[in-house]
């Protein structure tokens, strides 16, 4: 009798289980905090955002400056003073005041426009990575939050099909049914599931913590687990090329960047001429001069083959960069999807896995507690059950983590400063 007793408390702890292990944890509604939300709300506090467009700020003023003319000068001299016999004081003073003026040839100025539009361009693009990195690490914190809450779930769980496990074989030996080595085995596996609940709980707490850092707000309402359970749509729609990524755009940017300080390299050759003109005050006669004067340098040791060949090299060091990237933007995205595909395969087998185990864990419970079973088979069916539940969350978190890669990898490059270059 109290066999069959304990049977039907093992049955119905089973029924309300197994209810669990199939139905996902409540969405919460309307007032769960979705993906769209969060990434929202990184990207307003995010500093590194805010460094971004600090950057972008900081280039379009080298670019100001970049476009500014050289300064002119003034120079003022005095001759023939302090010397001796009739040059003892300034009595024979010759003073020239000369105005001189710097005049640049060769397209400098042009050329030097040239790279900080290039930069400005690059800057754009820095921008861009930054926003899409920033997304990618909200996802990520997003996934792992909604996954650490999923394993909570079934650590809870677990911790309860363990007290009633425990409970069960402590009734079975009391009764002369079970060794007491059965309840020995059953309490370790219920400290066991004691100790997975709190790391559970850490897990969820930390994952929360981070979310909240990278929102920039406390994250205390449900997440949306609905989202979490939908896989499959979300790709793109045609073939991702590389060509269109932000790291080729980059990659290319530089590659601007490059052949601009190969122009500008080639400006530096052309030597600039100082213009002066200024007006000499002959102190012993009272009489006063014009001074006209221009100036050169001589390209004796230096004459600029040495920068053009150091740009050179760098703009073909720039070229192959941007092929690599080419390269691995086509890897990357090939992985991201192969990862992708993978995880939703899994996540497709995950379905009827988890169903065969949660129905082997339902007939062990019932078996043991009639004393049909070993506890081993017990123990070994509540522990394949779990780990299915484990695997089943996994693989979803998996999925939406390629696929965030996979969006990360594939976002289109913004029109910048220099592409119509």
């Amino acid at each position: 009798m109290h066999r069959f007793v304990a049977a039907l408390l093992a049955a119905a702890s089973c029924a309300g289980i197994a209810q669990a292990q199939t139905s996902p944890p409540p969405a919460g509604a309307q007032d769960a905090l979705t993906l769209d939300e969060a990434l929202a709300e990184a990207g307003l506090s995010s500093p590194s955002n805010e460094a971004a467009a600090a950057g972008v700020r900081a280039s379009e003023s080298a670019r100001t400056v970049a476009g500014l003319r050289p300064n002119p000068s003034v120079s003022a001299q005095s001759e023939n003073v302090v010397g001796t016999g009739p040059y003892r004081g300034f009595g024979q003073a010759e003073t020239t005041v000369t105005f001189s003026m710097p005049v640049e040839l060769g397209g400098k100025r042009g050329a030097r426009v040239g790279v900080a539009d290039a930069r400005i361009g690059r800057a754009q693009l820095d921008a861009a990575i930054t926003l899409a990195d920033v997304r990618l690490k909200v996802a990520r914190a997003y996934i792992e939050a909604v996954a650490a809450e999923r394993r909570l779930g079934i650590a809870r769980d677990q911790l309860k099909i363990a007290d009633e496990a425990l409970r069960v074989a402590k009734d079975r030996v009391m009764v002369g049914e079970s060794s007491p080595i059965d309840e020995q085995r059953t309490s370790v596996n219920r400290i066991n599931a004691q100790t997975d609940l709190e790391r559970a709980e850490r897990a969820y707490q930390v994952a929360r913590s981070n979310l909240a850092l990278l929102t920039g707000r406390a994250v205390n309402t449900p997440l949306d687990q609905a989202w979490f359970e939908r896989t499959g749509g979300y790709g793109p729609a045609s073939e991702p090329r590389a060509e269109g990524t932000l790291a080729f755009a980059a990659a290319r940017a530089d590659l601007r960047i490059a052949d601009a300080n190969v122009r500008l390299a080639r400006s530096q050759r052309v030597p600039d001429l100082t213009v002066s003109a200024g007006a000499r005050r002959l102190s012993a006669t009272g009489d006063t001069a014009a001074v006209l004067g221009v100036s050169v340098p001589l390209p004796f040791f230096n004459n600029g083959r040495a920068l053009i060949s150091q740009a050179r090299a760098e703009r073909d060091q720039a070229d192959a960069r941007q092929w690599a990237a080419k390269l691995d933007a086509e890897q990357d995205i090939a992985n991201a999807r192969r990862d992708r595909d993978n995880a939703e395969a899994s996540v497709r087998a995950s379905g009827p896995a988890l169903a065969a185990a949660t129905e082997a864990a339902r007939i062990a419970r019932l078996g043991y507690g009639r004393g049909k079973f070993d506890q081993l088979v017990l123990l070994e069916a509540e522990r394949t059950l779990a780990e299915t539940r484990n695997a089943a969350v996994n693989a979803l978190a998996q999925y939406h983590d390629a696929e965030a890669r996979l969006a990360r990898l594939i976002a289109p490059a913004p029109a910048v400063s220099g592409d119509n270059r």
